[in-house]
This record gives C-alpha cells, sequence and structure tokens, in this order.
C-alpha cells in the first residue's frame, strides 16, 4: 500500500482537550490578549505547583527561558559555558546569543546524559588553561533524569551555578522531587511536540525571587520604573501572552494523566518489540529514584545483529506514513559549533548513528502503536 492511504501517525503531535477552551474563551471575553492577565498569573502558579519550586516566569518559548537563565548567572561576552552536546541546538545556542562559548561534554550510557566523569575532566582541564566555566547547563534527555546527585556534587565543588534545561522533562521526577527545580535556575518548553503545549511557549523557574523579578523585568523589555518608557538595560520582548497561557492552563490540569500514558506507550513498545533482533527500547530501565516522563519512545539498532539502520528504518516508516526522527545529532558534530571545544564524544556519537525516536503521541491508540510496531518488523 501507498504511504497516502494510511492516515498520518506524527513524532509528538499537540492533544488537546476540552479544559483549554474553558481559559481561552474567558480570556477573549474579557479582552484579556496581551502579554498580561489573569492566565499568566494562573499558569504560573500551576507551574510553580507541578515543579516545586517558588517562582516561575513565563515566556515565548523554552529557548527564550535558557537565555534570560544564562544572563541571571552572569554568562556574557567572552564566558565559557559546559553544556551537554547530545541535546536540541536550543540548549545551546543561547550561550551564543550571550557572547560565550559552548563547552561540550559526552553522554554516559545509561541516561544519555552529561557524564560526570567527562564533566570533572573537562573542568579540570578549562580551569588548567585559565578558563574556568561561568556556569554549567544540563540537560534531562527525552525527559530522563540526569545523574543530578554527581552532576550537582561537581558544580558545588567547583562553585558552578546551575541552569537546569528540562524542557523535555515535565513530571519527571528524582526521589520525589520534579526536576526542573534543582539547579539555581530550571527551564520548560511547551512547543507543539512537548508533552503539554501552548502551542508556543516556556517558563524560568527558580527559588530565588530576586531572579525571577530580574527575569520579568528583562522579559519585558527591561522598562524601568518610570511614568515614561526608560531603559536603562538590553531587554527583550519575551513573555507569553495570556491566551496561549490559557491553553497553558487547561494542559496543567491533565500532566499526570499525560505522563502515565506516555509510559504506558514505552511500556508498550517495551513488551512488543521485545526479542526482534539488532533492536531493543532505549533509555531502560529508569535509575533508582528517578522517574521519566518517557516523553519519546526511542530505540537502538544493534550493526552486529541487523543490516537495518536508523535511516532505513525511518524511511520505511515513511512507506506506511509514520513519522519517525533520529536521534539528537551531536552539536559538536554541527558545522555551527565546528570550534567549540568537546570533551569525549564516543558515547553520544554511538547513539546517534544507531538510535530512532518513535510516535510517542499521547492520543495514539492501540492500532496505531500496533501500526508502528509491525512496520517496525518489516523494517528488519
Amino acid at each position: 500500500m501507498r504511504s497516502q492511504d494510511y492516515d498520518r501517525l506524527f513524532l509528538s503531535p499537540p492533544h488537546l482537550g476540552r479544559h483549554e477552551l474553558n481559559y481561552v474563551h474567558k480570556a477573549i471575553e474579557d479582552n484579556w490578549v496581551a502579554p498580561a492577565g489573569p492566565n499568566l498569573a494562573g499558569f504560573e502558579a500551576d507551574i510553580c505547583q507541578a515543579a516545586g519550586v517558588g517562582h516561575c516566569v513565563a515566556l515565548s518559548s523554552g529557548t527564550a527561558a535558557i537565555h534570560l537563565g544564562l544572563l541571571l548567572l552572569g554568562v556574557g561576552p567572552g564566558d565559557e559555558v559546559l553544556c551537554p552536546s547530545f541535546t536540541f541546538v536550543a540548549t545551546a545556542n543561547p550561550i551564543v546569543y550571550c557572547g560565550a562559548t559552548p563547552i561540550f561534554v559526552d553522554s554516559e550510557a545509561d541516561t544519555w546524559n552529561m557524564c560526570p566523569q567527562r564533566l570533572r575532566e573537562a573542568l579540570d582541564d578549562r580551569i588548567a588553561q585559565g578558563k574556568k566555566p561561568r556556569a554549567l547547563l544540563l540537560v534531562h534527555l527525552y525527559g530522563m533524569p540526569a545523574r543530578l546527585p554527581e552532576l550537582l556534587a561537581l558544580a558545588a565543588e567547583y562553585e558552578l551555578p546551575v541552569l537546569e534545561d528540562a524542557a523535555e522533562a515535565l513530571g519527571s521526577r528524582l526521589n520525589g522531587q520534579p526536576l526542573g527545580g534543582f539547579g539555581t535556575v530550571g527551564v520548560f518548553s511547551f512547543n507543539g511536540n512537548k508533552i503539554l503545549t501552548t502551542s508556543s511557549g516556556g517558563a524560568l523557574v527558580t527559588n530565588d525571587a530576586a531572579l525571577a523579578g530580574k527575569a520579568r523585568f528583562l522579559a519585558t523589555q527591561a522598562k524601568d520604573d518610570a511614568p515614561y518608557y526608560q531603559h536603562s538595560e538590553l531587554g527583550y520582548n519575551y513573555r507569553l501572552s495570556n491566551i496561549l497561557a490559557g491553553i497553558g492552563r487547561g494542559q496543567m490540569e491533565l500532566l499526570e494523566e499525560r505522563v502515565k500514558r506516555r509510559r504506558e506507550i514505552f511500556a508498550w513498545y517495551q513488551e512488543h518489540l521485545a526479542g526482534l533482533s539488532g533492536l531493543r527500547v532505549a533509555l531502560a530501565p529508569e535509575l533508582p529514584g528517578s522517574r521519566s516522563n518517557r516523553w519519546l519512545t526511542t530505540i537502538l539498532l544493534n550493526p552486529a545483529e541487523t543490516a537495518a539502520t536508523p535511516e532505513t528504518v525511518r524511511q520505511h516508516l515513511e512507506t506506511r506514513n509514520i513519522e519517525s526522527r533520529p536521534l539528537w545529532k551531536p552539536l559538536h558534530l554541527q558545522p555551527l559549533f565546528r570550534a567549540a571545544p568537546m570533551y569525549g564524544g564516543a558515547v553520544c556519537t554511538d547513539l546517534f548513528s544507531r538510535g530512532l525516536c518513535l510516535p510517542s503521541g499521547t492520543a495514539m491508540t492501540d492500532a496505531d502503536l500496533r501500526r508502528v510496531a509491525e512496520a517496525v518488523r518489516e523494517a528488519l
């Protein structure tokens, strides 16, 4: 059959309910459509409760949140920021916005997140060169908690502030504590492909009231406290609209339900793809004390056991009108960052060469899942 004979199965499409309309309609009826209003304040309160933090500033994107987070940590021209190579480019781009340089660190094989051993190696080498990094930027890839005890201990030892990129990890936890609140500053994304969405949007969270106030100030064009428009600092137009915040309020009511469904989908793939030669459902098991939201289910292929590659599998799924996606291409392999220092690289390069993300949207039915699994079997 031709691909057009099937309805398209997307990788991680938005999943809206009826909750969102109530907040959006109310905003329109009350004429609160600007980047201010009751939905915005309510959405920030909802995020604080879900993330276990004291303060939240809702923003136009997760990228904007990372940018402001770096500025709050004092990152500026000539500085260096430690960052995982195995992540989406939006993690590292804001480092360059600040005029700083990303220092890339390899992953470790269990969580695919930053390797503590490589991090120490990078820190010692940069300091030996007289270039102590300004900050540490952590990522929880595909919703899997990083090795926070080891990484945070290193940050404390070397007196580094931590920016926690939890863009993919809303609803994930470590020892019962939600991710996003472990660093000096944390960020979330509400892009259309995330576990919850506001169409576009993000948030910066912190337990430091002064940092939250500064973020709010910078995000609204850094207008001084004056009866006219006076500006002493460079500001940004980064605030989320009250309309989109209304979508977010409705979505936040569904967080635990959405996490539960993503985890069910991961478990379904684990069970039904078990036994396929040369393939395993990856990022399992979770480390003790951690709970992943299982944002995307991923697979790894073993070239010693199968001639299939991530690209041949992806192309075959396309013939069935099924979207899939390679794992993140490491940033140290990107032309944009070809001059950036890299510590290690073998682990994340190998993961990229062997991995693929499967459709994981929470609206998927069992029939949808069976269709994906059958296509994967055919490809192998």
